[in-house]
Order: structure tokens, then sequence, then C-alpha cells
């Protein structure tokens, strides 16, 4: 176990450098002058280039870059290039708005989606099983933006369901805010049910399949307990390996969302950073979402030991 955690802490590292470089190399390629993007058209010129000095763009590219990387690994991420303010004091509040629409929308997905897989498993090519899978095809091929739009027109707009802008007002109660939340929510929700749908209907046929299973049905034991005992701990290893890549990709499409709805999220921090070449903002919030992602496959790989002991996290895996 610890050769196998140093392994992906040292792949973890590893994929957090590549991605602040990525990152800063994209930034450097817009087109565009910081100092004039942050004081305006109108500024005078020497103006800007005083104002570049002091942020230190106006630098080589190898040495800003550097100065960078050295900054995210010493956790020294700056101030913002737009507000002047620490970059950390910009994120935290957005991260913390982000991770909560995104708390919903998986409490509202996962059993759901589980659910519905199992469902459709027990109902192998009969019309219930058709309608499970081809209902998670079609919800997982629209973006979570388009989606986001239909519920915004129909049922904030026309039905007065919902709130149009989802940003909670201060003070609102833990009930209160569903209302703000729960059609943002809604849009991850029928973009990620498909996935999680199928992947577990896969396993879960798999398992009904599988040798153990044909077992314990003639050892006498009822149906419920060679789901709950010896399907469900197999199945469910693939489908919680595809949540926890889920969890990375819902931080990543949840821009879309919040844009329709005008939340103030991680996402919208994260696209006003892109227009704004905003690099300290852009890359930590880009480094954020990445150990999201990464952190999660490992709980997600942790798990899967746990649920199914055969499963061995050595160096080599």
């Amino acid at each position: 176990m610890r050769r196998y955690l140093l392994k992906r802490l040292g792949a973890i590292i590893i994929t957090l450098w590549m991605l602040a470089t990525i990152v800063f190399m994209l930034v450097n390629v817009l087109p565009g002058d910081v100092g004039r993007r942050v004081l305006g058209p109108t500024a005078k010129l020497e103006d800007v280039r005083a104002y570049n000095a002091k942020l230190g763009t106006d630098k080589p590219l190898i040495e800003q870059y550097f100065r960078s990387i050295k900054n995210l690994f010493t956790f020294d991420f700056g101030d913002s290039f737009q507000s002047g303010g620490p970059v950390m004091d910009l994120i935290l509040p957005s991260l913390g708005r982000s991770a909560k629409l995104a708390l919903l929308a998986f409490i509202i997905t996962i059993p759901i989606s589980i659910a519905a897989g199992i469902f459709a498993a027990r109902r192998q090519d009969k019309l219930a099983d058709r309608v499970v899978v081809n209902a998670g095809l079609a919800s997982s091929s629209v973006p979570e933006f388009v989606t986001a739009s239909v519920l915004l027109a129909v049922f904030a707009v026309n039905w007065k369901v919902g709130k149009v802008y989802a940003n909670v007002p201060s003070g609102t109660s833990l009930f209160g805010q569903l209302e703000y939340l729960l059609l943002p929510a809604m849009a991850m929700v029928i973009s990620y049910f498909g996935y999680i749908a199928r992947m577990t209907r896969a396993g879960v046929i798999t398992a009904l399949h599988a040798d153990y299973t044909r077992t314990a049905t003639l050892k006498g034991l009822d149906s419920g307990q060679v789901m709950r005992k010896h399907v469900l701990r197999n199945a469910l290893a693939p489908t919680i390996t595809v949540i926890s890549v889920q969890i990375g990709y819902l931080f990543g499409g949840i821009i879309g969302v919040e844009k329709v709805f005008n939340y103030a999220g991680l996402g919208t921090l994260m696209l006003n950073a892109v227009g704004k070449k905003d690099i300290p903002v852009l890359q930590t919030t880009v480094l954020i979402v990445g150990m999201i992602y990464m952190v999660s496959t490992l709980l997600a790989d942790l798990l899967i030991a746990f649920l199914n002991p055969r499963v061995r996290l050595d160096g080599g895996s």
C-alpha cells in the first residue's frame, strides 16, 4: 500500500506540473497585453509598461514560466493580475459555491443512476432495459450548457419554477438554497445520469452471470442476499471508477452551467480569468480541478480494493 500511494503521489506531482505548463503556454499564446487589459484602452503607454514591469509580464517567457512553476509548487499562488488581491481570496469562495452545486448534483445523480442501472440489468433486453439505456445515451450526448438553457427557459422563465439566477442571497436557509440551486444541479444530473447508469448496468449483468452468483443461488440464498452480498460488491467496482472520473468532469463541465445561470462559482472565475489573461488565477483554478480529479480517482481505487479484496494495490498496478 505504501509503494502504491508513493507511486500515485509522484504521478500527481508530474500531472500537476504538466497542467501548469499547458495552461501557461496557452494563456501566453492568446493575443493581448496584460497591462492594457487591466488598465483599459485609454491608459497611457508608459503606465501600461510600468504596470507590466510591476507584474513581471515584461520579462522573457522562460523566466516567467520558471517563476510561475516555482510559486505554484511552493503554494505561493501570488496576486491576481486583475484585482491585485491574493489569488486564494478569489478562489476559495468560488470553490465553495461550485462544491455546493456539485455536491447537490451528485447526491441526486448517484442513487438514481445506480438504481436505474440495477433495474435495467435485472430486465436485460426487455423494454424497461432499452428505455433506461436509450435515455442514458440521449441525456449524456447533450452538452451541459444546452440542458441548462432548456431547463432555464422552460422552468424558470415559462413556468416560474426555480430561479433564473442561481446566486444564493446571504442568510438563506438550507432548504431555501435548493430553490436557487436545483435547476443548475438538474442540468448536470441529466448530463451525467447516462454514464453511471450504463456502467452500473454492465457491471451488474456481468456479476449476475458469474459463477459465484450461481453458486450463491444454489446454496439457497434469496435474491436480495445474492444482490447485496455477491453481485453489488463486485458489480459496483467499475461504477465507482466512473463516478470518480465524473467528479473531475463535473468541475470542468460546470463552467457552462454556471454561465447560463449566472452563478459565481469556480467555472465562472476560470472563464473570466481567460478573458482577462489573469494567469495566476487561471493556473490555480486549473490545478485545483486537476487535484480534485486525481484525489477522487485515488479514493475510488482504495474503495474498490475495500469492496473487492481480490484487487491488490501494489507498486505495479
